[in-house]
């Protein structure tokens, strides 16, 4: 059998070896070290490292013989938390030590939260006495029942050398190739995690796609996990043997999804963990069933103002598979194709915050184009490991390092006074009742409700819009909870990743007006502070109510002092949005425009051009006078 690859960036096996005293800790670290049985070993070995060539996996084990004695818990509790696999030890010839192993170890590595496996090894196997025989597997079931933590249960002898590299083998296996992410204890079946796995890789696998795995592509399958082919006559054994148990398992096309499930149930029931991982690791799964890191080839982001958007490939690979995956060809998807989509992925992405219920739906409750796209922007840009995983789940062929890309930063874009961004991301600002969250769910075509619910947490709203001309965004609502916005503001990075600050509020409520001003406020120096400067509108929401008094004139001294332009006038009630959405990307599309400056950057600024242009102007009188020096010199020699 190949070697089989290890999680990513494991360079070792750290095992503590803990127990009772007396019951063989130390003298069975000392016979797998020394492949011997050692007259004598102190009470507490030190670290004690075994060669990388112990077992297949070539990875070097370092054993933590661990104190017994009351005085030093402390330093046992602090290895034990530190290790990958813990080996609790009873003596064979001492059954009360075995009931200390439920009673007490057990028990203590829960209230420790040591989540690491355990392997339950029973020393001392020669000294048992024989009219005391009891089969392991009936001394074990119960306390493997309880304790899911334990992978595997064992008996030894370090004086005759029998299973002593076994309880390090199962201690290493425990950690590189666990069996409580693959099998259900309880269910007495694989995990739906694990079934997820396996269906990624049987789609992957099954190249044209006709729901069943030819000869051809099984023996690929085969040489890509072990890297041996299969002789025809062992596909046609395997076949038959699947058949008998699973009829449904093969078909005239060949080997189904369920006789996929059953040759790796098989896998499991007979011991061969490691083949059954060797598979999951080809397909680049880690412990947890989700793809490694060295599977994502996420661009990474050199400044904070940057961001991560799809490519033009990934996009078109979405268009692709939405069309795929409507059948019924009314532009939408039911939550049951969406969950359909994800039923390769170790869990559906979408099911909870922030990206619940952020997209656009059509009447029926059915996600639309514009809202499937929106979604995977903004997964891209909240988390883009996540979004770039779940596209390699759903079956992203190209090269994964084509499907995301960084944006340039937010401050060269102002310079520049032009963005080459697909996907802009508003912060929306307010008090309370003020007509933020309605702003959102216009955005998302929902209809206006009465019934007003107040925001507690950070939410989302996300949606294609559609510029004169044609050209298609994506804006991304931010909404920030009034009283959350101190705590936001306190981040000194919070605004690098805004293209366009909103500031809504009630045009009826003169507390929501000055709320809003105070918001914009703190928003603008927090800006002039970090160099993180934003365009910034003003809302007033509500516009079918009647404005407060001295509205008209308080708004226009406001925008005219900081040079942004006059609030913008909605009403959600009346459906009337008067195009604000367009006008917010618009003012992220030209992002140099309506970036307010206080009195106090105004006069900083001008303060910067008179030092400048005195500067100039101390330079040229430099040059005119070196100048006439020059010229002075040269009439001189030749007079």
């Amino acid at each position: 059998m190949a070697r089989h690859s290890t999680p990513h960036g494991r360079k070792e096996v750290r095992i503590a070896v803990a127990g009772d005293g007396a019951t063989g800790k130390s003298t069975l670290i000392a016979a797998m070290a020394s492949d011997s049985f050692p007259d004598t070993v102190p009470s507490v070995l030190p670290p004690t490292r075994l060669p990388h060539n112990s077992f297949p996996d070539s990875l070097p084990l370092t054993v933590i013989d661990t104190p017994s004695s009351l005085g030093k818990q402390g330093l046992r509790n602090e290895e034990l938390k530190k290790a990958d696999v813990v080996v609790l030890t009873y003596a064979c010839d001492e059954p009360e030590s075995f009931q200390r192993v439920s009673s007490y170890w057990l028990p203590e590595l829960k209230r420790l939260e040591v989540k690491a496996p355990v392997i339950v090894a029973g020393c001392r196997l020669d000294l048992r006495n024989e009219s005391q025989q009891v089969s392991l597997e009936s001394l074990t079931a119960p306390i493997m029942i309880q304790f899911r933590e334990i992978a595997t249960c064992i008996e030894c002898s370090a004086a005759t050398l029998y299973q002593v590299p076994e309880v390090f083998y199962f201690a290493q296996r425990a950690v590189l190739h666990p069996v409580d992410p693959l099998y259900d204890y309880r269910e007495h079946a694989l995990t739906g995690r694990c079934l997820r796995a396996l269906r990624r890789i049987f789609v992957v696998c099954d190249q044209n796609m006709d729901g069943a795995l030819s000869d051809a592509e099984l023996n690929e399958f085969q040489v890509k996990c072990f890297n041996k082919p299969l002789q025809p006559s062992e596909v046609a054994k395997i076949k038959t043997i699947i058949q008998q148990k699973v009829p449904e398992g093969v078909n005239s096309h060949g080997l189904t999804f369920p006789g996929f499930i059953f040759v790796h149930d098989m896998f499991l029931k007979r011991g061969r963990i490691e083949a059954f991982w060797a598979v999951l690791r080809k397909f680049g799964y880690d412990n947890d069933l989700k793809l490694q890191d060295d599977f994502l080839p996420v661009p990474s982001k050199q400044a904070s103002d940057q961001s991560v958007e799809l490519t033009s490939e990934a996009v078109e690979f979405l268009n692709g598979i939405f069309r795929l995956l409507d059948t019924d060809k009314d532009r939408s998807l039911r939550p049951a194709e969406v969950d359909k989509l994800f039923d390769v992925a170790p869990e559906s992405p979408w099911n909870d915050a922030p990206y619940k219920d952020v997209a656009e739906k059509n009447d029926m409750g059915y996600i639309t184009l514009n809202g499937f796209l929106s979604q995977w922007a903004l997964m891209t840009l909240l988390d883009p490991p996540r979004s770039l995983a779940n596209l390699i789940y759903i079956g992203y062929s190209g090269n994964p390092a084509t499907a995301l890309r960084v944006t340039r930063r937010r401050a060269v874009d102002r310079k520049k006074q032009k963005t080459e961004r697909n996907v802009f991301q508003c912060y929306v600002f307010g008090s309370k009742n003020a007509g933020k969250s309605a702003l959102l769910y216009s955005l998302l075509g929902r209809p206006f409700s009465k019934n007003y619910t107040p925001t507690t947490v950070e939410q989302y709203a996300t949606n294609v819009i559609e510029l004169i001309g044609g050209a298609k965004k994506i804006l991304i609502l931010h909404e920030i909870p009034e009283d959350g916005i101190s705590n936001f503001l306190s981040n000194k990075d919070c605004l690098a990743a805004c293209d366009v600050a909103a500031f809504v509020y009630d045009s009826s409520d003169e507390y929501s007006w000055k709320k809003s001003i105070d918001f914009l406020e703190k928003v603008v120096r927090q800006g002039e502070i970090t160099g993180y400067r934003v365009p910034c509108l003003l809302i007033a929401a509500k516009d079918d109510l009647t404005p407060f008094p001295r509205a008209l004139l308080d708004s226009a001294k406001v925008t005219q002092e900081l040079g942004i332009e006059a609030p913008i006038h909605v009403s959600m009630k009346l459906g009337d949005s008067n195009s604000v959405y367009n006008k917010i990307v618009n003012a992220a599309e030209h992002p140099h425009l309506s970036i307010p400056e206080t009195e106090a950057a105004r006069k900083r600024n001008q303060f910067q051009q008179i030092l400048i242009y005195g500067l100039v102007g101390v330079a040229m009188a430099i040059v005119g006078v070196t100048a006439s020096r020059a010229r002075a010199v040269k009439k001189n020699t030749k007079a």
